[in-house]
């Protein structure tokens, strides 16, 4: 099903990471990386803060992947992912 918002270059990052230390590091990582928009991030609790990143796949991937890095080497990496062209639905949900 193609996306409603008309976007359908867009992709949404997400890096998930345990500790402020690790999510800042992968935030300015992904910032720094590649041409992508910070879209947001969710305090979960426990110390877990999901930092999301909008832009084109090949950016959002790109940023991602230097996201990841960074929160291994300073922190704890949870998890990371990308998904191309998100349905709207997806994207207002989660980045309100």
């Amino acid at each position: 099903m193609a996306s409603r918002n008309g976007n359908n270059h867009e992709a949404l990052g997400i890096v998930e990471t345990k500790g402020l230390i690790a999510t800042i590091s992968a935030t300015d990582a992904m910032c720094k990386a590649a041409n992508v928009t910070l879209a947001g991030q969710v305090q979960i609790g426990n110390a877990f803060i999901t930092t999301f990143v909008k832009g084109d796949v090949g950016s959002v991937r790109a940023a991602v992947d230097a996201g990841a890095k960074a929160a291994t080497e300073n922190g704890e990496l949870i998890s990371a992912h990308v998904i191309p062209r998100p349905e709207e639905n997806v994207l207002e949900t989660f980045l309100k």
